[in-house]
């Protein structure tokens, strides 16, 4: 027998309190074969991540199921119950992935017979629309049903508390007691009586428009939402901010769950972009704008020595800081802070302290980059990760937001088009200011989870003394965070950190060449030239025994 006796057990105890015919037919089936795959899927909930919950969309407890957002919503109901606020509005939104329109409905039928006053958002809709209308109805919650830019076979669930903010701990770890304590899906009252919120994508737009600073408005964008929610908000975004020369991928412009023609529906994946740019060269484009599925991250593609490329994070978020901070009115700001976390590079340290404003590091994710500084993010007027995510208008979305990111991208391009320059040449201008500041990463996918922490102790105990000829320094950022901080002269930095979404063990790289005499050229080679040799030494340092 595969599946031992209190395996089989638990699986009957679920498959009887599940709502959803279909996964209990799912389930039925895996255990009258004796499928060792059980043992999979009744390993537990999914747990609170960077950014909520993910899953494959699956019968059993361990995965993405109307069973487990009913019990899910069971358990952060009560858990804002017990803190003061039922009867509180709580948005409930969602995109166009399987399944997404059922999670949405039932969570928004448990909050309601829960006494919460429940806002239905109308249609699949962006993450940073939810985020808005959270924050801007003073709700107590709002629940965005999405697996952003996961597999197609993923779904999630995205909790933002009072302020539109995502969990921290220990508000998640308590949630998800709330969750082990609550009925099986069946036993949870669920009750058809919420509204719907017809003007959130309306109010969210409104607001938007207003993000421009300049005048110039003459830009022609390609654009692609990677068969996501994205791409019809992102038209009308970008109308409503002047800028109507903006040409779609066709084929990923439509809502589909199956993402039919990318392999990963992530920008930063490679070849997930290469419609885009194709695009953007054939139609002569001064800016690509590629959004992840649930638009809440956005990367940019610019033309540089004849041939498109997509920017980096960290080159898109110092574009973006360089464009709010001088153009930021001080006396409405008198205190500003930007922030990014320990894994992006460190040019945003020196572009704060040329403009005179307060800067953080966090850990990694807008949960934490939100609450910069003394811990609620007061004064805050950008922060940005190196996964391309960037909070341009915290005053009104305190999350990461693509199409916010992509009126502001568009208005800094064509104020610099004006101008008879492109990204490429400010880029230039800040490297000349600051440094090459040269990233990559090296990762190590694993199959068995247990590789990871194996290695993780193995630098803990065998910390390295030199890496690519160069002393360096090790800092261990536990209990804060699991991941160490290589430090180097020259500004080398390497963080090793297993990933909060995949599994992985995820080490970002840095190294920094000073311009001073040199031509930009010169320096961007010798930064790249030692960036190779630091991923050649990292990868070999994690990759060994």
């Amino acid at each position: 027998m595969t599946v031992d006796a209190e395996l089989r057990s638990a699986t009957r105890r679920w498959i009887a309190g599940d709502i959803d015919p279909r996964t209990r037919a799912e389930l039925q089936q895996l255990l009258d074969a004796d499928d060792a795959a059980l043992a999979d899927r009744m390993s537990g909930m999914p747990r609170f991540g960077t950014a909520g919950l993910r899953a494959p969309v699956r019968a059993g407890a361990n995965g993405m199921n109307r069973a487990v957002v009913v019990r899910t919503t069971a358990g952060a109901a009560a858990w804002l119950t017990e803190r003061g606020h039922r009867g509180g509005v709580v948005v409930v939104g969602r995109d166009a992935r399987h399944g997404s329109e059922d999670f949405a409905t039932d969570a928004a039928g448990v909050l309601a017979a829960a006494g919460f006053d429940v806002r239905l958002l109308p249609e699949p809709l962006p993450t940073p629309v939810l985020a808005h209308a959270t924050r801007t109805l003073r709700a107590v919650a709002g629940i965005q049903i999405t697996a952003s830019h996961n597999p197609p076979q993923d779904n999630g669930y995205k909790l933002y508390l009072l302020g539109g903010v995502h969990l921290v701990s220990p508000a998640d770890i308590e949630i998800e007691a709330a969750i082990a304590a609550a009925p099986a899906a069946n036993s949870v009252p669920r009750k058809e009586s919420w509204s719907v919120h017809d003007s959130a994508l309306d109010d969210y737009l409104a607001r938007v428009a207003t993000l421009p600073r300049g005048d110039a408005r003459t830009l022609r964008v390609a654009a692609t939402a990677l068969h996501g929610v994205g791409a019809q908000p992102l038209l009308q975004a970008l109308h409503r901010a002047g800028f109507d020369d903006v040409h779609l991928v066709a084929s990923q412009a439509k809502p589909d769950p199956d993402f039919p023609t990318v392999g990963f529906p992530n920008p930063e994946e490679p070849g997930a972009t290469d419609k885009l740019l194709a695009l953007a060269g054939e139609i002569d484009a001064d800016l690509a704008i590629a959004l992840d599925p649930d638009a809440d991250r956005c990367a940019l593609g610019v033309e540089e020595n004849g041939t498109w490329r997509m920017l980096r994070g960290d080159e898109t978020g110092v574009l973006l800081a360089e464009h709010i901070l001088s153009t930021l009115d001080r006396s409405a700001k008198p205190d500003p802070l930007v922030a990014t976390t320990i894994v992006s590079a460190t040019m945003l340290r020196s572009i704060a302290a040329e403009f005179g404003v307060r800067y953080a590091e966090t850990l990694t994710g807008f949960k934490w980059l939100v609450r910069a500084g003394d811990g609620a993010g007061t004064g805050l007027v950008y922060a940005y990760e190196e996964a391309i995510g960037h909070c341009v208008d915290p005053d009104e979305v305190r999350d990461k937001d693509g199409i916010s990111t992509a009126v502001l991208s568009c208005d800094l391009a064509a104020t610099a088009k004006a101008a008879g320059r492109g990204l490429p040449e400010l880029l230039d201008v800040l490297s000349t200011k600051h440094g090459v500041h040269q990233t990559g990463q090296v990762s190590v996918r694993v199959t068995d989870l247990s590789v990871i922490p194996r290695i993780m102790r193995r630098l803990r105990e065998q910390p390295p003394t030199r890496l690519a000829d160069i002393t360096v320094d090790v800092e261990d950022l536990l209990p804060d965070t699991d991941a160490l901080v290589i430090t180097g002269a020259g500004g080398l930095r390497v963080v090793i950190r297993p990933s909060g979404t995949e599994p992985k063990l995820k080490c970002y790289l840095q190294v920094v060449e000073q311009v001073g005499e040199l031509p930009p050229a010169t320096a961007k080679q010798r930064a790249a030239d030692r960036l190779d040799a630091l991923k050649q030494a990292v990868s070999d340092l994690v990759r060994r025994g």
